[in-house]
C-alpha cells in the first residue's frame, strides 16, 4: 500500500508485537493519509493498532476500533494544531472523533455509532 505521509511502523502496537503489519485496515489508512495531506501539518500517531492484551492492559474498551486496525490517536500540541487536524479529518470523511487533552482519536469502525464526537475529559458535577 502506497501511503504518502505514513509508514506502517507508526501504527504498531505499543506492546512490541508485530501484528499491526497485517491488522491495520487499508481504507482507514488511505483516509487518514488523505486527512494528513489536507491538514498540511504532520500527524504524530501515539496509538494505532492494539493487540487484545495491550488494549486490556491500558484499560481500552473491549470493542475498541484500535483492535480492528480502524483507529489512531494523533498527538496535538495546542488549539491551533487541534483545529487543523479536526478540520482535515472531517473533510476526509471521518465521522467518529474523540477529543483528549493532548490527542485526537479518529476511527472508521462501521459497527460503532456515527456521526459521533466525544471527549476524554473528566466529567464535572453539576
Amino acid at each position: 500500500m502506497g501511503l504518502e505521509y505514513f509508514n506502517l511502523d507508526e501504527f504498531k502496537c505499543k506492546c512490541g508485537c508485530t501484528r499491526h503489519l497485517s491488522k491495520m485496515d487499508g481504507e482507514f489508512l488511505i483516509d487518514l493519509d488523505l486527512a494528513r495531506g489536507i491538514a498540511d501539518i504532520p500527524f504524530k500517531i501515539t496509538s494505532g493498532y492494539r493487540c487484545p492484551s495491550y488494549n486490556l492492559t491500558i484499560g481500552g474498551k473491549p470493542n475498541s476500533a484500535h483492535l480492528k486496525g480502524r483507529a489512531a490517536d494523533i498527538y496535538v500540541r495546542d488549539g491551533n494544531h487541534r483545529f487543523f487536524i479536526l478540520e482535515a479529518l472531517l473533510q476526509a470523511g471521518f465521522r467518529r472523533i474523540g477529543i483528549g487533552p493532548d490527542f485526537i482519536h479518529v476511527d472508521n469502525d462501521y459497527t460503532l455509532p456515527k456521526p459521533w464526537v466525544w471527549d476524554y475529559y473528566p466529567k464535572r458535577g453539576n
